[in-house]
């Protein structure tokens, strides 16, 4: 038995029968939500219209779009990392980064089972004997820095949408107040996890960033000519849907999601929808890098210090 397989059963050996039911339910359900959410979409856009496009996109746009994709799972890890840091756990970039890309293909192999955050806690807590809820409230700001830059990217969209029906004054308030609340609450009551705010809420600005990248060169795999900023903003509404855990990765809700932003727009559906599906492909490609350490797990921690001397470095 290898050492994940070990830590996976370790995690979940002192599951009640009724935990394990539930882990079973909730994988079906993923599944089901995914392929239902998929059918709806595929019988609106039909599918042959999309692998049509994917399969006549020009492939070194698409080897742009899946190195953006690349480069914003590296700013993701590194922001992750400055999260760890206020909570004073010290980990090797190295290291960081081959259990991001390990949490990655967790959350592709094991939906709804133990899940990519849900490893990285239960081995970080075995490994470094932090409390989980420590590991586990710093992963939440982690994502709760995603949302805000999305939210902050949205605004400065808005700017290149013509004929928006609100003021810019609004959404500008919006945010603006918004985050001025979030940072004091965050302050106050969380104070440890913000030793590294406003570095790991820069990084988040920097992981959307790549990310629109990746939408940026899809459409100019199919020789797009015309406005990004609607496309971005649909794409940031729907990454907003995508990270409910009941589908996989993503999958369905972000393209259904995707396909009726784009209608408000007046965007071509099928455009649209090979954006989200091409996307969806691309995220679980990058995902299976992190079955080199599923089959290697002693490759994982390979050429670092020993754990104490990391946390005294």
């Amino acid at each position: 038995m290898t050492e994940i397989e070990e830590v996976v059963d370790e995690g979940t050996e002192h599951k009640t029968w009724k935990g394990k039911l539930w882990s079973v339910v909730k994988i079906i359900l993923i599944i089901a939500v995914t392929g239902g959410l998929l059918y709806y979409v595929f019988s609106k856009v039909p599918f042959a219209k999309i692998k049509f496009r994917l399969t006549h996109a020009n492939r070194a746009w698409l080897a742009a779009a899946i190195l953006c994709y690349v480069g914003s799972m590296i700013f993701s890890s590194w922001r992750l990392l400055s999260f760890f840091k206020s909570i004073g756990l010290k980990l090797d970039w190295r290291f960081n980064l081959r259990l991001y890309f390990l949490g990655l293909c967790y959350n592709v192999l094991l939906p709804g089972g133990i899940g990519g955050d849900g490893y990285k806690i239960y081995l970080l807590h075995k490994r470094y004997n932090l409390p989980t809820k420590k590991v586990f409230w710093a992963i939440l700001f982690d994502r709760l820095s995603g949302f805000w830059a999305i939210g902050a990217i949205v605004v400065g969209l808005i700017i290149l949408i013509p004929n928006f029906p609100y003021h810019l004054a609004y959404p500008l308030t919006i945010v603006s107040i918004g985050s001025v609340i979030y940072y004091i609450v965050a302050r106050k009551f969380f104070k440890e996890y913000t030793h590294k705010f406003f570095q790991g809420h820069a990084k988040a600005i920097c992981v959307q960033t790549m990310q629109l990248l990746c939408i940026v060169c899809l459409l100019m795999a199919q020789n797009f000519s015309g406005k990004f900023a609607p496309y971005l903003l649909s794409f940031l509404f729907s990454s907003l849907a995508a990270v409910i855990p009941f589908s996989l990765g993503g999958g369905g809700i972000r393209d259904a999601l995707l396909l009726r932003v784009a209608q408000g727009f007046s965007l071509p559906e099928d455009m649209a929808v090979y954006l989200s599906f091409g996307f969806y492909l691309i995220s679980i490609l990058v995902a299976l890098l992190g079955v080199y350490y599923v089959l290697r797990p002693k490759r994982l921690e390979e050429g670092l210090h020993g754990i104490n001397e990391d946390q005294k470095d």
